[in-house]
């Protein structure tokens, strides 16, 4: 697969997760929403770092890091939405705008 595919690809699927983000009122579709839009820049930076750099393995190493994080960062998030939805009952991004009280 050409630099091209791959840039494509991930176009592709930040622009699906661009829609997904943006469409959507449930907070777990608008957080796949991200997930979408930031494995899309993943796997343009992969490309980039496999196509410019392609003896040097910082930027796998760096993609790796970035998915590791990413992964926490969802579980971080489905956790405050699983604490939401069970103190207050809502699943709706409007329903959950005012935490305070």
């Amino acid at each position: 697969m050409s630099a091209q595919g791959f840039l494509l690809l991930a176009a592709a699927l930040f622009a699906t997760g661009l829609y997904g983000a943006l469409s959507q009122q449930s907070i777990v579709m608008l957080m796949m929403g991200l997930e979408l839009m930031i494995n899309g820049v993943l796997v343009a930076a992969g490309a980039s770092w496999y196509y410019f750099a392609p003896v040097s393995a910082d930027g796998q190493v760096l993609v790796l890091v970035a998915i590791t994080v990413m992964a926490l960062e969802m579980a971080m998030g489905f956790a405050v939405t699983i604490a939401v939805f069970r103190a207050r009952d809502v699943d709706m991004t409007e329903g959950a705008g005012e935490l305070g009280g």
